[in-house]
């Protein structure tokens, strides 16, 4: 159903602005109308007035009055491989083409019944499939999949519920969770039931599409409301979206467009309900009570005076030349010349105001952030800085306030006018001079008083300095002695300037001394630091001064009551509609829909008002989080990075049924969760969560599994020699035969064995094992409680001092301890060999209640833990020592990661995070810098090895540094996005213009999902004494850093 009566001259205005590239809406309504509706003519039209006369800058045109918004699709491949050149001079030629493409677009429509702009849509839902199965096929560090931990994706308490991406599909979740944030339209979709007829054929293609996408769109906010997943999948969704049209093109979708065509199939789809409903009597649709107003349009046309009330959904504004949300606004409401409208003349010029005579609950505005380049030939993005208000009042644009509204602007024209005349008053006070270079002038004044006020001098600035004088510091002429400069005649100045001849005797004879830069330490301490003047009597720097005194004092007088003045019209002009009969249409600020990234590419996410939190929520495909209104300033207004608004979503302030929860009529409790779904949705909710709890019931068995298999590995006897010991010894505790690894712990605990046995008096085997445990247990307390420099860490000498460092039980070091000295690899002698066999003893006669051996393997499996990142640590840092950053991310990656892990549980479990994030991020960078200058050799081969570095490598890392949101990781994801967004701008080959299109929604992509990494990297074998210094050669080496490099 087309609400708007004029939905096929805005399409015949759409293909016309977008075959001409022109932008004047004047323009194109008089060559439609010249040439009857005839698309060819009307272009030869347009072509031969653009060949007469010079384009004009679009910001002084603004958008039209139907109700279909100017909307730029403006994103995908910018190469075409079947183009018609139409450089030349042969208008046949164009002609042809112009003819050929509208033909082309006609004859489509009356087979297919499809519009060039469903077309549109088809092309991006394909991409978004089409891109989502790709997925499958790319390599694991290119997999954008879910987490197989099912806990990861799980929902917390009553947290929002994200949306998948399924592939480019950033703009789908920002436009449905917006709406689904709005309370009422959430409630009519979950309790929309179809027609009776839905079960028998479809009659048109509108129900079979509508229909079925109807019920996916039940299904998906039935979810959204009561999933226990923490974000669900809209594939389904999508599809039907897809199967909808047929296109075989790919283009990423302007949103604007997809919330048009998506409000328009739900219209259609509540209205079959409504006839349904309603026989006999005109049927009530809520779509178009919620979302369309109408406005009034008055105008004059060509000396006619004529009025028009239209039906609007969307209302367009243009972005560029204003600077807040109501100068658009009142740009958007008055088009052409209309002084004609308020007088009695009759004028032949045309213009048209608009007032809005019914404006619905949600008021939706599309902010026009893109424009055709016709120089570049194609779409570029407004960056601007536009303002709007959390609350904006609609009053001065309501047919009823006509008369008021227009007093009130006369009066701000006014005004506006006397601003402009005073500020071009005070420009000339604050840019004062002649030339290029200007400044205040009461700053010039002040300058002319210090000038004046100097001390005097009687020389040439020239004169003073010796130019014989030979460099280095030496003379060749003597300083004349005193008698000599009795001798020598009186300084006199040169020219004109030397004063007046009038001046005392004692003056004219006074001496200055010279100063000689090369031969004298310093500066003689009566040398003026600045000019001043040569000669100026006392009365003359008297009268000189009073001027100038008099001067600045007035200049700033003048200046400040222009200041004041300004300030003033400004603060009139801001009050001008402040008054209470001007603020009883209020309007708060729903939702924010933000596109960052360029014309051709980008990443949409939504900010969304929670009124029952009182917070801004941040809605980024799976991630929902907390915001606040600076930060959805910082990322909408424009003008900082590439992220800016391009649809504002504001609801009457006065129906708030918009936003209010659905109450029990029997209970008057708020429903919430799964009480406010329909019977069919409640059960098609549960299903999901059944499957989804089977799942995590899964998991949870099969990681039962692991733990149980690892603990008997670790329980395993080992054989020795003819009979098995009880127990398996941690691999950094015993080595089943004397090597490195094990030779240093061997040896310490020989040596303590040996002190002990010369200062213990008793000799027995036990005696001497429990003070060799004392000494050994005092010698690692120091190494634990000493501050080391960073290359010297303990921690991987021995196992005790990580534990001493960590807080572990007695329990836990006492066993371990006792282990080191049960170990089967000390020497032969006698003394060690009894030693042992009561170290053993006593470990088999601790009892299970004694020591916890589910707790003694988790410290023992930390260990390792700490070991195994180290090893990746160290392995990483030393291949970005050597500038191997491809091999070096991998292992700096998982350092980081495995690191986090650890220090979330302890200060002292892992190694420096800073560090680690620091060469983390060098990686990405250096790789990225590679990555582009590859891109920007143009050579095929280059350009492919530097977009699989990104594909491969960079991008899936990205949500690594964005998921903690630290300032340096952030600010060097924005280094890497904006090195790739600079080409857009770009000359290129149409093959590069297309791959960097298909690539930048990747890089864009602000979604903090993790992607999967199929395999950590493998790790060499390190032995104890190899890893210490391994570690400390390399941690001295990265630890020259300056700290403000890091």
């Amino acid at each position: 159903m087309a609400i708007c009566k004029n939905v096929h001259q805005q399409t015949l205005l759409n293909q016309l602005r977008e075959v001409t590239g022109t932008t004047d809406v004047q323009l194109l309504q008089q060559a439609l109308q010249v040439s009857n509706g005839d698309m060819a003519e009307a272009v030869a039209f347009l072509t031969e007035k653009n060949a007469k006369v010079p384009q004009q800058d679009e910001t002084t045109y603004y958008q039209t009055s139907q109700v279909a918004s100017d909307r730029y699709i403006s994103v995908g491949s910018q190469a075409d491989t079947n183009v018609i050149d139409l450089t030349g001079d042969d208008k046949d030629d164009l002609q042809r083409a112009i003819a050929l493409s509208l033909e082309e677009s006609n004859r489509a429509f009356r087979e297919t019944g499809i519009t060039d702009e469903e077309q549109a849509i088809s092309r991006v839902l394909e991409a978004s499939i089409a891109e989502n199965k790709a997925s499958l096929k790319r390599t694991h560090t290119e997999v954008w999949s879910d987490s197989p931990n099912p806990h990861d994706r799980k929902r917390i308490d009553s947290c929002p519920v994200g949306l998948k991406n399924v592939g480019n599909t950033c703009w789908f979740s920002a436009v449905i969770q917006s709406l689904f944030n709005l309370l009422e339209f959430q409630r009519l979709v979950l309790n929309y039931s179809p027609p009776a007829r839905v079960h028998d054929l479809p009659r048109n293609q509108k129900e079979h599409r509508n229909l079925p996408f109807m019920q996916e769109l039940r299904n998906l906010f039935s979810l959204m409301v009561g999933s226990k997943r923490k974000y669900v999948d809209p594939s389904r969704a999508v599809e039907i979206l897809k199967d909808a049209f047929k296109s075989s093109e790919s283009q990423q979708q302007d949103v604007s467009e997809f919330t048009h065509k998506l409000l328009d199939w739900l219209e259609d789809a509540f209205q079959m309900k409504a006839e349904e409903d309603r026989e006999g009597e005109k049927p009530k649709n809520p779509m178009v009570e919620l979302f369309y107003g109408r406005f009034l349009a008055v105008g004059v046309l060509e000396g006619k005076k004529f009025e028009n009330t239209e039906m609007f959904g969307q209302y367009p504004l243009q972005v560029n030349g204003f600077k807040d949300l109501h100068e658009c606004l009142e740009a958007a409401m008055i088009e052409g010349e209309i002084e004609s409208l308020h007088s009695a003349e009759n004028s032949a010029r045309s213009g048209q105001e608009h007032w809005f005579t019914e404006l619905p609950p949600v008021l939706t505005f599309e902010l026009s952030r893109f424009e055709f380049n016709q120089a570049l030939g194609r779409p570029e993005k407004i960056h601007n800085k536009l303002e709007f208000p959390s609350m904006l009042y609609m009053d001065r644009y309501m047919d009823r306030n006509r008369e008021i509204t227009r007093i009130k602007r006369e009066e701000i024209r006014r005004l506006k006018e006397h601003l402009t005349v005073l500020q071009q008053r005070l420009e000339r006070y604050l840019s004062y001079g002649s030339g290029p270079k200007r400044f205040p002038l009461a700053d010039v004044l002040q300058y002319a008083m210090e000038f004046a006020s100097s001390k005097p001098v009687c020389t040439s600035p020239v004169e003073d300095i010796d130019s014989s004088a030979p460099p280095g510091g030496t003379t060749g002429q003597q300083l004349p002695t005193t008698a000599e400069q009795d001798s020598l005649p009186p300084l006199e100045s040169s020219g004109p300037a030397s004063g007046p001849t009038t001046a005392p005797a004692a003056a004219q004879q006074q001496r200055v001394p010279i100063h000689k830069p090369f031969t004298q330490s310093r500066l003689p301490p009566d040398l003026p630091m600045h000019p001043a003047p040569r000669h100026i009597t006392e009365e003359e720097l008297r009268v000189l001064e009073g001027c100038l005194h008099r001067w600045r004092s007035e200049v700033e007088n003048d200046t400040r009551d222009l200041q004041g003045s300004i300030t003033r019209i400004h603060r009139t002009i801001e009050l001008m509609y402040s008054d209470k009969s001007m603020m009883q249409v209020p309007y708060r600020l729903h939702a924010v829909l933000v596109h960052e990234g360029q014309a051709n590419a980008g990443h949409y996410w939504a900010y969304i008002y929670d009124p029952h939190q009182r917070c801004w929520m941040k809605y980024n495909d799976i991630s929902v989080t907390k915001s606040s209104w600076e930060e959805l300033v910082r990322d909408s207004f424009g003008g900082y990075r590439n992220a800016s608004a391009y649809c504002l979503m504001y609801i009457n302030d006065k129906k708030p049924f918009l936003i209010e929860e659905e109450f029990d009529k029997e209970t008057g409790q708020i429903l919430s969760g799964m009480d406010k779904l329909p019977p069919d949705l409640k059960q098609f909710v549960k299903e999901d969560n059944e499957l989804f709890d089977k799942e995590i019931e899964e998991w949870d068995a099969l990681q039962a599994r692991k733990a149980q298999q690892e603990k008997l590995a670790l329980a395993a006897p080992m054989s020795i020699e003819s009979s098995p010991p009880d127990n398996q010894d941690p691999e950094y505790m015993e080595q089943p035969s004397p090597t490195n690894d094990s030779k240093h712990l061997q040896e310490d605990t020989e040596r303590a064995i040996s002190r002990a046995a010369a200062e213990q008096e008793e000799r027995s085997p036990e005696a001497l094992l429990n003070a060799a445990i004392k000494l050994e247990y005092a010698r690692l307390l120091r190494f634990a409680q000493e501050d080391t420099p960073p290359e010297n860490d303990y921690r991987l000498q021995h196992i005790i001092v990580y534990f001493i460092q960590n807080q572990a039980p007695k329990k836990i070091l006492e066993r371990t301890l006792l282990t080191q000295f049960a170990d089967r690899n000390l020497a032969f002698d006698e003394r060690c060999k009894s030693i042992m066999s009561v170290a053993r003893a006593k470990l088999d006669l601790i009892k299970p209640e004694e020591v916890n051996m589910d707790e003694y393997e988790m410290w023992h499996q930390v260990y390792r833990n700490f070991r195994e990142m180290t090893i990746f640590m160290v392995t990483g840092l030393e291949l970005s020592q050597k500038t191997n950053y491809m091999e070096a991310l991998m292992y700096l990656i998982y350092a980081y990661q495995y690191n986090k892990e650890l220090l979330s549980k302890g200060l002292y479990r892992g190694h420096d995070e800073e560090l680690l994030g620091f060469y983390r991020r060098e990686c990405l960078l250096k790789l990225n810098e590679q990555a582009a200058a590859m891109f920007e050799s143009g050579e095929e081969p280059e350009v492919t090895t530097g977009l699989g570095i990104m594909n491969e490598l960079v991008v899936p890392c990205i949500p690594l540094l964005l998921v903690h949101d630290t300032e340096r990781d952030l600010l060097a994801v924005e280094d890497m996005r904006n090195r790739w967004c600079s080409y857009l701008g770009q000359e290129m080959e149409s093959h590069l213009q297309e791959k960097l299109t298909d690539f930048l929604p990747k890089l864009l992509d602000c979604s903090t999902e993790i992607k999967s990494f199929h395999d950590p990297p493998k790790l060499p074998t390190y032995s104890t004494l190899e890893l210490c210094e391994r570690f400390s050669r390399i941690m001295a080496a990265v630890c020259r850093l300056p700290t403000e490099g890091r």
